[in-house]
């Protein structure tokens, strides 16, 4: 598998009523999940460390060929100077991450909106994020949320890094879309609770697509900041976050279901 489609947890109440089925122990609930999509972001990881246990647990009750990507601590990103950002990443890896194994899927390194491009301190932070912890191969990727982003400067920082750039799509966030490491990682953020499937049928469709273009190594018809990155097959993990989050398991089952 190399394209993986999901949504934000497993736990919000509003998903017992059209998502879980009637009468589901909450204790079932990630089981259930993991059956009916092929990823989840977990957010809690952002807030404050998660025990071993946990990651074990969730490795353990769930498919294997299913991923979890993980926020990163808000303690790395929400500060004045990136740099100093090593010892809130550290304690991160040793929180019990690599207990996922192989369905440890890359990290979401989220910044404020108020944080602004300064070129020389986030190649800093950059160079923090390490390749591999405990023997498991780590791959990052960044959520800027400021238009001081939105430049090639930016674009071919990451490249050279190897890290990925979080395509924001549907928010009032800047929209990067190019490719910058060997994986894709997208949100779609605009679900409508008028709209059962969160997006009309056809609009899921198109996301479908372009996650078979970007798994082919190929560039959907989006407005690039720089070069192209090479073309060659890559992994794709979209989640549909945020909006009518009601409405956003079954968007994430309708492009599964359109991948196929």
């Amino acid at each position: 598998m190399s394209i993986y489609i999901g949504v934000g947890g497993w736990v919000f109440d509003e998903w017992r009523d059209n998502f879980y089925p009637k009468g589901l122990s909450q204790k079932k609930e990630l089981e259930y999940a993991s059956r009916q999509l092929t990823a989840i972001e977990v957010n809690g990881t952002y807030y404050g460390s998660q025990k071993p246990e946990s990651f074990a647990r969730w490795h353990d009750e769930t498919p294997d060929d299913f991923v979890f990507t993980l926020k990163g601590p808000r303690f790395a990103t929400n500060r004045r100077v990136l740099a100093e950002a090593g010892s809130s990443i550290e304690k991160f890896l040793e929180s019990g991450i690599t207990r996922l194994k192989k369905k440890l899927g890359p990290l979401n390194w989220q910044f404020m909106a108020t944080k602004k491009f300064d070129p020389a301190d986030f190649e800093a932070f950059l160079t923090l994020l390490p390749k591999r912890h405990d023997g498991v191969p780590l791959r990052h990727a960044v959520e800027v949320r400021h238009d001081s982003f939105a430049n090639a400067e930016f674009v071919t920082l990451c490249r050279n890094h190897g890290v990925a750039i979080i395509f924001a799509a549907d928010s009032e966030f800047p929209t990067i879309p190019d490719v910058t490491a060997d994986f894709v990682y997208a949100r779609l953020m605009g679900t409508a609770e008028k709209e059962k499937l969160g997006y009309s049928k056809p609009v899921l469709g198109k996301w479908a697509e372009r996650a078979h273009q970007w798994e082919a190594g190929e560039s959907p018809k989006l407005k690039l900041l720089a070069k192209p990155a090479p073309k060659k097959k890559r992994h794709v993990f979209m989640f549909v976050i945020s909006g009518a989050k009601a409405r956003n398991p079954a968007a994430a089952m309708t492009i599964i279901e359109a991948l196929h």
